[in-house]
Parts: C-alpha cells; structure tokens; sequence
C-alpha cells in the first residue's frame, strides 16, 4: 500500500527481485553481516551475490531514527545506479559462508526444538561461545554501532548521508552541514546502513577515524579525533545473556562533587539515577540519590566512567560483588548479586 506499483518507489522496486528472509538456519551470516539486533535490514545485491549497499540500522533510542520512505527511494535509486555501472567499482570478494545450522548451541536449543532462528538469536549465541572459548571482547562485541551522534554526526534522514549539522569531534574536523559522507576509512558508503556497518569495524581502541565527504562536487577528507567511550552504546534493548544485570543506573558526579565528599577525583562514583522495578519497590536495597564509590574496593577504571559500566566490562553475570557507597554522607555496603540477563525470544 505504501508504495503502488505506479509510484516512484513502486517503479524503481519492479526493477528488483524482492526477497524476504523469515529464518536464518542456512543464510550464510558470513555474507549477510550485520549488527542483528536491528529491526529492519535490506541488502541491495545482485544475481551473483555481490552486496551493493546495505539499508536500515538503528540506534538506542528507537529502532526507525534512520529509516523512512524517502532515504528507501534514494537506496533503491542508488542501488539501480551501482549496478549499471558496476564495473567501475571494486567490490571485495565474498568471505568464505558461515550458517547458523553450524552452530552447537543455537542448533541443540533453537533448530532441534524447531523454533524460529532470528538475527538476535544468532548474535546472542555468537557471542555466547566467545565467552566460553575466552574470547570474547566485550568492547566490540557487545557494544555494537556506536551512535555517531557521540561525534556529532546529525544525518538529515530523507537524504541519505547528507550532514543535517555537525557538532563537537566532527565539527573540529572541519564536517559541515550539508557534506555527503562518501567513506568510513576509505570504504565506500551509500546509506546509513553502510555507514553504521563499517563505523561499528573500527577497534574500539581507536583514537581517530577517517571520514571522507563529497562538498559541493569536492572529495575532502576528514581526520576525527574519537572522544572517550565513543563507541558506547546502551545495551538495554538488546538483552545479551552475557551481560551481569546490575539492577539500577548512575550518573557520573561532578569534580566538584567528589571533591566535597573527599572522593578520588579520577574514580568513577556516580549517583544512582534509575532503579528497575524489583529494586525500585521490592524491598530495596539502594535508593534513588546512593552513591556507589567502589566496586570490590576499586574506585578507578582506565575505560568506565561509572560502575555500572565497570560491572558489565569487568565481571561476568552471576558474580556477586561487595559495592561500597554512601546515603546521606554516611558510607555503608551492599552485596549485588548479579544475574545473567533474561534471554530475549
């Protein structure tokens, strides 16, 4: 309905194959990477399985920020464009296939049970296994797509890549309203899907990333000095079985705030902001406004600037862990006994 065969939109998807997935078991993940846990994910391929470009993507806030039905007519306009001219572009070649059919744990508990395999599914189970081997980065694994609005990105959505506005790192750069972001470390992007995809590539111990732009017909390239934690990214809507449930939320406080209760001014004490239901009215044992000055008697952290933070890169769901705090100045402790998160289904 919302694209009539005689619209545009409508004309330029006549001259696609339209295919939808409905189960992953024997989709070859290898070639269809992407961050799982996103709500709508197009790939605009041809007959051969060369991946033009990518479509969809979202960020914490909600899961249609970047999509909407003028950006889906430039990419399939786009798409059209690549394809017939192909030749002039240098597309790498197809890794070797992965399918979730192959992997232990998502085929005794998903595939033999003959449930539906979904994309979070497979992410969840990935990144399982790489805990079990000890392997797993939690960085790059669970924190996945960084938002770009952390180095001031602003898309202006309906069209495509091009800058709304551009604040703080990539401002600094020399990013401008209006720019059309062509490459993320030299790989070609045509959408916010393709941007989010080679974005989220970038190790997380990366200090800078390379962006070029297209301003008004000119190539200018753009060195962006990455800000602490850009690649944070809350984990709420994604339900990872690895992640410890810490139950609550902090605010980082001030250096005038730790200064006045005498606290390490290079810690990461924080207030408590948030509380989950259970703690929030089943007898809790943290309050809204506690101050959490230490984990199992550490207060620093080279990478967490809160101990929530702290908790979810440091330790592993089901530990049970000594925090120190404060109400009201006084200093007390608490025990909180970590769970693993509730497997989303």
């Amino acid at each position: 309905m919302l694209s009539p065969p005689d619209s545009r939109r409508g004309k330029l998807l006549s001259q696609y194959v339209c295919a939808r997935l409905v189960a992953l078991d024997g989709i070859d993940i290898a070639l269809f990477d992407f961050d799982g846990h996103n709500a709508l994910y197009y790939f605009l391929m041809n007959a051969d399985g060369q991946i033009y470009m990518r479509y969809g993507g979202r960020d914490a806030d909600s899961a249609s920020t970047y999509l909407n039905l003028r950006s889906l007519e430039l990419a399939l306009k786009q798409g059209l464009e690549i394809h017939q001219n192909r030749e002039q572009y240098d597309f790498p070649a197809n890794p070797k296939p992965v399918f979730p059919r192959d992997m232990p744990d998502l085929k005794a508990r998903t595939i033999k049970k003959n449930l539906c395999v979904e994309c979070h599914l497979v992410d969840d189970f990935r990144v399982q296994a790489k805990e079990a081997n000890g392997n797993l980065n939690r960085l790059q694994d669970l924190y996945r797509s960084p938002d770009i609005k952390r180095i001031g990105i602003f898309l202006d959505v309906p069209k495509g890549l091009v800058v709304g506005e551009a604040k703080d790192a990539v401002q600094k750069a020399g990013m401008k309203a209006g720019d059309l972001i062509t490459h993320v470390e030299n790989k070609r992007v045509w959408t916010f899907a393709d941007l989010q995809f080679n974005y989220d590539k970038v190790p997380r111990d990366r200090k800078k990333v390379n962006l070029t732009v297209d301003r008004n017909g000119q190539s200018v390239e753009l060195v962006v000095e990455l800000p602490e934690r850009w690649w944070f990214n809350y984990l709420d809507f994604r339900h990872w079985s690895v992640e410890p449930k810490t139950y609550f939320k902090t605010t980082p406080l001030t250096a005038k705030e730790k200064k006045e209760l005498g606290l390490n001014p290079d810690g990461f004490a924080s207030r408590v902001s948030h509380l989950e239901f259970y703690q929030a009215f089943a007898e809790p044992r943290w309050k809204l406004g506690d101050i959490i000055t230490g984990v199992e008697g550490a207060d620093t952290d080279k990478i967490a600037n809160t101990p929530d933070l702290h908790i979810k890169l440091r330790y592993d769901a089901g530990d049970v862990l000594e925090l120190q705090m404060l109400r009201d100045g006084k200093p007390f402790s608490s025990i909180l006994e970590t769970e693993q998160e509730r497997f989303r289904k």
